[in-house]
């Protein structure tokens, strides 16, 4: 396959990550993942989240535009786990849905945003993992990870509107939509294989596919 630079995006517990680990794997793609344990501001925001939020998305924002870039300028293709465009149209706009992140910093935020964005290539793919949020919530609590505890079941209903909302009007690069609820492409090789066949077929258009019914 020729160079591609395909972007992973989903609400939080769709399994992001272990596609992006598996595909890389799987294909010889090149991965680059979120920034959790060397972000200064993640600490302060989940103790304040109206003091910080707009520090810890404008720091979201550079550190995926330089990684961004950094998977783009690669000759080999890269797979990028969460796409810079959620952090605007998902988590900045809950944030200030919200009442954590105030309407001129929210402005601010967006107008740097498009900033950036507009000056960066256009991925050749989105896969968007897309999952009912009971079951993520009951993912994220078996993982168990302290900065999640505070996530409910409403929330995760709030960013998967918001994320039906963004990719209607969504138009960059073709859309690959993947049900993850019943799709153990951790444990089954053969449920990675049919990922792998999808994107493999519908690089070239947009597709709403539900891969539970094969």
């Amino acid at each position: 396959m020729p160079k591609r630079l395909i972007i992973v995006a989903g609400n939080i517990g769709a399994g992001k990550t272990s596609l992006t680990e598996r595909l890389g794997g799987r294909l010889g793609w090149r991965t680059a993942f979120e920034s959790v344990v060397d972000n200064p501001y993640l600490s302060d925001f989940y103790a304040d989240m109206r003091a910080w939020s707009f520090h810890l998305q404008v720091f979201f924002l550079g550190h995926r535009a330089i990684q961004y870039l950094e998977m783009a300028r690669l000759p080999e293709s890269a797979i990028l786990d969460r796409s810079i465009y959620e952090d605007a149209f998902i988590f900045a706009r809950a944030l200030h849905h919200m009442g954590n992140l105030a309407e001129r910093d929210y402005l601010a935020y967006r107008r740097l945003f498009d900033l950036v964005v507009n000056s960066l290539p256009p991925p050749n793919l989105l896969i968007y993992l897309k999952c009912p949020a009971e079951v993520l919530l009951e993912r994220i609590r078996r993982r168990a990870r302290n900065i999640e505890t505070g996530i409910s079941a409403d929330y995760l209903a709030l960013l998967d509107t918001f994320y039906d909302e963004w990719l209607v009007a969504f138009d960059l690069c073709p859309v690959l939509t993947i049900r993850t609820d019943d799709l153990d492409y951790v444990h089954q090789p053969q449920a990675l294989d049919v990922v792998v066949e999808r994107i493999r077929e519908r690089l070239g258009g947009k597709e709403e596919l539900d891969l539970r019914g094969g």
